[in-house]
């Protein structure tokens, strides 16, 4: 059986901060990967690990090339609210992440990869520093159809952020050339969130081509990945799980300002455990959503896979309201609740949820306070 690994606490970002960039320089590592929820504070942490990197006596000195929210902030759109014709996006020149961009052929490096994702088209003025973007959509006229291009299209959030992952990779992939100099300053990598707005197949297919990208261009760098997303996750791990690297599980517990690290290197599903941990505190506080039927039937489903099972249902094999369970699982569970919009549920379901979620845990016997009351020791 593998030993239960400790879960370390520091004080601050900043000392977490120290412990990951020693597990690059001390521990030669070329990976570190992070399981984190929404909340814990992930972009904060990856502004203060770039912070790091930033030389006191020279601010153009740093050595961290970063995505997240603050990434994808430096476009804006402006959406022609007079004429509602000419929509673009607009590019945030101040920012040295775009240095070069005007000579380094960065269409053509971008589409190349966007193509892989989406059907729509973009083109970069680099006078105004604007993008606009197109598609060939089919019209039928008559008995004919035709197919005719769009321009000046506005395009949904989930191709917004398409495009500006596919424009930091581009970047990405022109910092590894060792011919280019633009970005020779670049040691580390950090991704944080990349796919926030993608579908489950779309979010396959980043992970898998990130992780491709990652081991190609590992001597070159070394890389920090973060993410709330569970299936990004795993893929991402299960793609590099020949290559150096650390994977943790991030928490922060009773959302004060200290954070627990803990390795799940022999602990496969570690971060299911800490979801339920926070499943159990709604239910004790009674701040009970519709998405918490979502994520309690994919722990259930995780478990199942587990356990080598096909099918959530024999996690509730044996209860004695087996099939009430079952039937309340898979008909609220399929709802599309959203995490940013959530709407609370009804008494009754919060009673029924309360009944499922106790008796699973009865059946099954998880260690849920490991997660509440951090016995460990302090790295501050």
């Amino acid at each position: 059986m593998n030993k239960v690994k400790k879960i370390y606490s520091y004080k601050s970002l900043r000392t977490l901060v120290t412990r990951l960039r020693d597990d690059f320089q001390s521990g030669g590592q070329d990976f570190v990967l992070i399981f984190a929820y929404n909340g814990v504070g992930k972009t904060r942490l990856s502004m203060e690990f770039k912070n790091r990197g930033k030389d006191i006596k020279d601010e153009n000195m740093r050595d961290t090339l970063y995505f997240n929210a603050f990434t994808e902030d430096l476009f804006t759109w402006d959406n022609d609210l007079n004429n509602d014709t000419k929509r673009y996006m607009k590019i945030n020149t101040g920012s040295k992440f775009f240095a070069g961009l005007d000579e380094l052929e960065m269409e053509t490096r971008i589409r190349l990869l966007l193509n892989q994702y989406s059907d729509f088209d973009f083109s970069i003025d680099t006078v105004d520093w604007t993008v606009s973007f197109s598609r060939i959509v089919s019209v039928r006229k008559g008995d004919n159809v035709q197919d005719t291009l769009i321009d000046n299209i506005k395009i949904s959030r989930g191709e917004e952020n398409v495009f500006i992952w596919c424009f930091f990779l581009a970047i990405v992939q022109i910092a590894m050339d060792e011919e280019i100099a633009v970005y020779n300053w670049v040691k580390y990598i950090y991704i944080d969130d990349p796919i926030s707005s993608l579908d489950e197949n779309n979010a396959i297919a980043v992970a898998h081509d990130l992780a491709k990208m990652l081991y190609d261009a590992k001597s070159r760098a070394k890389f920090v990945i973060s993410s709330h997303h569970a299936l990004f996750f795993n893929v991402v791990c299960n793609e590099l799980k020949s290559q150096k690297h650390k994977k943790y599980f991030l928490h922060r517990p009773d959302r004060k300002e200290s954070y627990t690290l803990r390795a799940t290197h022999h602990t496969p599903f570690f971060h299911h455990v800490a979801m339920l941990s926070e499943i159990h505190r709604a239910v004790e506080t009674g701040n009970l959503y519709t998405y918490h039927f979502n994520v309690l039937r994919s722990i259930m489903e995780k478990t199942a896979v587990f356990f080598g099972r096909d099918d959530f249902g024999t996690c509730l094999s044996g209860l004695e309201d087996e099939a009430l369970y079952s039937r309340a699982l898979n008909l609220l569970s399929h709802g599309k609740y959203s995490l940013y919009e959530p709407v609370e549920m009804l008494e009754d379901n919060k009673i029924l949820f309360r009944r499922i979620l106790n008796d699973f845990l009865d059946k099954h016997a998880f260690e849920l306070p490991v997660l509440h009351a951090v016995k460990a020791k302090d790295k501050s």
